[in-house]
């Protein structure tokens, strides 16, 4: 199994508190300790303009810029977000800025891609919202305009939703091919069909039941498009909260409820709950008990999410010497 890690770019409300003249210090703090060591395998941040649970005015850094910073301040990791909604950038120039940053970071760009789904924000920033059959389909045009411009230098496409006629994308990312194409979302008859279709990874709803359902219907498609649905690494996105004891677990969850109560009191109760419930909280003998469980069912890329990461790294410390050395 392989892990990445989310860096805290405040979207979550996780840079609550830090100057915005410190951010990139905190951020590139955490990205150094993910590429020095040996744990993780990638980073990543959200594709994201309005923080949540809620819209306020906490800081959300833009993730293509963010991609470009780590790109030329990191050597070992890989770079994905998780992820880039197609309908917020034109795919032609989304397919450039991806291979210009697979250049400066020498072949680490991961292509964490979807249809979207924040209307908040699409509205706010004058996409619309348009319905959800519509975001699909310009996913799977995008991702048709991207791969032939990573793979044949230009791409011509008329579409419904995007037309290009010999866009160009000199020079071609280092990777053979682009970045690898993580398509993200658990729609059954369409994402799961898109990712069949031409998808590497994969990223839906990782608790045991639905993955595993997700996984047989994904497998479904890729016996109908006639591809081995085995050369798909199929990941899956979790909330770590992990503590030497059950004690120290409360403690942490408790401390990120008073840390939402600053900017979202309304709503801090029910997000620290959604962390509760999920499958990697707990002392590190459950969260490895729970990982083999999901291994067995086939997720073997975990990308983990640390609330505290910003201000505390012994969560991460603690999943790097204890967690993930079971995994080898």
């Amino acid at each position: 199994m392989r892990f990445g890690l989310f860096i805290p770019q405040g979207w979550r409300q996780d840079l609550t508190g830090i100057d915005a003249a410190d951010h990139w210090s905190v951020m590139n703090g955490l990205l150094q300790h993910a590429d020095q060591g040996t744990t993780f395998d990638s980073v990543w941040v959200y594709d994201h303009f309005h923080t949540v649970p809620e819209p306020t005015q906490e800081a959300t850094h833009e993730a293509w810029a963010l991609m470009a910073a780590f790109a030329a301040a990191s050597h070992r990791v890989k770079l994905g977000q998780m992820c880039t909604c197609m309908s917020y950038r034109n795919p032609a120039y989304l397919a450039k800025v991806a291979a210009t940053t697979d250049i400066i970071s020498g072949g680490r760009v991961q292509m964490g891609i979807g249809a979207g789904w924040y209307e908040h924000e699409w509205r706010a920033y004058g996409y619309g919202f348009p319905r959800a059959g519509e975001r699909l389909a310009m996913l799977d045009e995008g991702v048709q305009i991207m791969r032939q411009m990573w793979s044949e230098g230009s791409a011509t496409l008329a579409g419904t939703h995007y037309q290009v006629d010999g866009a160009l994308c000199y020079p071609l990312p280092l990777q053979h091919g682009g970045p690898p194409l993580w398509i993200a979302g658990g729609g059954e008859k369409k994402t799961l069909r898109i990712a069949a279709e031409h998808a590497q990874y994969t990223n839906f709803d990782g608790t045991p039941e639905t993955f595993a359902h997700k996984s047989a219907i994904l497998a479904e498609h890729c016996a109908a498009v006639g591809r081995d649905v085995g050369a798909i690494t199929r990941s899956a996105n979790y909330n770590v909260v992990v503590g030497e004891t059950e004690k120290d677990v409360a403690d942490r969850l408790a401390w990120i409820e008073d840390h939402y109560s600053r900017t979202v009191p309304s709503k801090a109760a029910e997000a620290t709950e959604q962390l509760r419930t999920g499958p990697l909280v707990g002392t590190p003998e459950q969260i490895v008990e729970r990982l083999e469980q999901l291994e067995g069912i086939g997720m073997t890329y975990a990308i983990t999410y640390f609330a505290e990461a910003a201000y505390d790294r012994t969560g991460i410390e603690l999943f790097e010497t204890q967690v993930a050395p079971a995994f080898g």
